[in-house]
């Protein structure tokens, strides 16, 4: 299964949340919450502020990992 296709079926799925929490994206990540937050200011973490709580969209993120991982491919 591709990831395209996991995130779609994801996407579908009513157990998945379509946001994180910064706890939960912490955690995702393997980062503190300061670090979250960080990342958040200055940009590199996609989010959306609903009131005061800070919400980060799971497909944005997946995408903006999925985008470094392709950055940081070396061909030897």
């Amino acid at each position: 299964m591709t990831q395209s296709t996991q995130t779609a079926e994801d996407d579908l799925n009513p157990k998945v949340s379509l946001v994180l929490t910064v706890g939960e994206t912490a955690k995702l990540l393997r980062l503190s919450k300061t670090t979250v937050y960080d990342q958040i200011h200055q940009g590199t973490i996609p989010n959306i502020r609903i009131g005061k709580r800070i919400l980060v969209p799971r497909a944005a993120l997946m995408r903006k990992l999925d985008e470094g991982v392709r950055q940081q491919d070396v061909v030897l």
